[in-house]
């Protein structure tokens, strides 16, 4: 026979074993996959910032604050507060009229401060500094961060 292809015998039992096997992944391949896509959102989990900043930060910028209306007070020598309380803390200029208020910070969200064991104090500045050290203890769940605020 001319023209035609001769079928071996043996291209019938590689077609046979072919059509057998279904297409799809293998339960250990779905597994691996699971394991990736796990370890990939873990890593986004533990990468991505607190909500309202870190505790730490928190406690940075608020030593950076308080040092600037030390600063302040020692550079124009005159008396400046920063009040500590619940919800937040204040930076107030004391004039003739008596004190006002230049700048109000709210805490990140769950943040509390203790100064001294109390929710609220205020902390004095004049021309030579402060006075007494002060300690500010900033908490949030179970962290806590401690700013010293030193005489000098």
């Amino acid at each position: 026979m001319k023209g035609r292809a001769q079928v071996q015998p043996d291209d019938f039992g590689d077609e046979t074993k072919r059509a057998g096997r279904r297409g799809g992944f293998t339960l250990v391949e779905l597994m691996v996959v699971l394991v990736i896509i796990g370890l990939a959102a873990a890593a986004v989990l533990l990468t991505m910032p607190e909500r309202g900043g870190s505790l730490h930060g928190e406690a940075e910028r608020f030593a950076a604050r308080t040092k600037a209306a030390r600063d302040n007070a020692i550079l124009r020598a005159h008396e400046v507060a920063v009040q500590v309380g619940a919800g937040g803390y204040e930076v107030a200029d004391r004039t003739d009229a008596g004190w006002r208020v230049e700048a109000h910070y709210d805490w990140a969200e769950r943040t509390q401060a203790d100064v001294a064991g109390a929710p609220a104090a205020s902390l004095r500045f004049d021309a030579t500094g402060m006075t007494e050290p002060a300690e500010v203890v900033l908490r949030r769940g179970d962290r806590a961060v401690t700013v010293e605020i030193g005489a000098d």
